[in-house]
């Protein structure tokens, strides 16, 4: 697991207990699960193609809908 085996674990483990304290690790425990958690939710939701299709359905540009009687000559 990376070259980490558990002396170096207990050492990290140990030096975040002392930097934090055992009022906080649970609020950071907490606050990393739920990041974690969302990260994991929102790569899962995530569709996997774009969908591009017009609003309007018809497949027309607004260009196109536009009156043409003006364009006309009389």
């Amino acid at each position: 697991m990376f070259g980490i085996g558990i002396p170096e674990l207990v050492i990290i483990l140990v030096i975040i207990l002392i930097i934090f304290g055992t009022g906080k690790l649970p609020e950071i425990g907490g606050a990393l699960g739920k990041g974690i958690r969302n990260f994991r939710k929102a790569s899962h939701d995530k569709p996997d193609e774009i969908d591009v299709t017009p609003e309007n359905g018809s497949g027309e540009s607004a260009d196109d809908n536009q009156d043409t009687t003006s364009k006309t000559a009389d």
